[in-house]
């Protein structure tokens, strides 16, 4: 008997401590068949990222498996004062269409933002709304959320400081000014990678060297002036 692609887990919402169901992609039936160069993924049957997003049916509120378990009494009140008043509730633990992958993750970001959740989780919401758009050959919007997860990225790289994880999220952040055409702003960050001699991430390096080359490229296609650090 064939394997359904989804699968059931159950969650407790961090707001309400309601217990839910909602659903996922089963490792063994993820179909892969590209990855971008900012790590958007493409797929053959259902795709996982719709699911990131769990949303609690009893009061609404929206998280990923990267948020805290529990909420503290003044997020539990800005949550409860901005959204949950007047939030039409629905379920979303069956299988999602576009439409309702984007409705929850953007009811995450809300939750996000009005509670005040990490910065890092912020920005991979923006980033992965952008992405649904992509996926929908929504040039204006995914530019818009692509310049938003941007901004949000370059803040966890200040609050967070130098760590051994880095590397990939100064790669992001010169791949996503690439892709808005910050191109001088994007050079930096990719040398950062390839000339900091603390990073030992191989396949960052290597990523960064080739977006660098790809930079360069287009730079010339379009007859721009290439600064000292593309020609170096």
């Amino acid at each position: 008997m064939e394997l359904e692609p989804l699968y059931k887990i159950k969650v407790t919402c961090a707001y309400c401590q309601n217990e839910f169901s909602t659903s996922r992609v089963r490792p063994s039936l993820k179909r892969s068949i590209r990855t971008d160069t900012d790590f958007c993924g493409y797929y053959r049957d259902e795709n996982p990222d719709y699911y990131v997003v769990r949303v609690c049916p009893s009061c609404g509120f929206a998280s990923t498996e990267n948020s805290n378990d529990r909420l503290t009494e003044r997020q539990r009140r800005e949550f409860e004062q901005n959204i949950s008043n007047r939030l039409v509730k629905r379920s979303y633990g069956g299988a999602r269409t576009w439409e309702h992958a984007l409705e929850t993750y953007k009811l995450a970001l809300l939750c996000a933002q009005t509670i005040g959740e990490k910065e890092r989780i912020i920005a991979s919401l923006l980033h992965h709304i952008a992405w649904l758009y992509r996926y929908r050959e929504d040039h204006e919007q995914e530019q818009r959320f692509l310049k938003h997860a941007l901004s949000s990225y370059i803040k966890v790289f200040e609050n967070e400081g130098i760590s051994g994880n880095d590397a990939r999220l100064m790669y992001l952040i010169g791949e996503l000014n690439r892709r808005i055409g910050a191109y001088n702003e994007a050079v930096k960050w990719f040398s950062k990678v390839i000339n900091d001699k603390k990073i030992i991430d191989a396949s960052m390096i290597r990523a960064c060297r080739e977006q660098w080359a790809l930079l360069r490229e287009e730079m010339l296609s379009k007859g721009e002036e290439l600064t000292e650090e593309i020609t170096g």
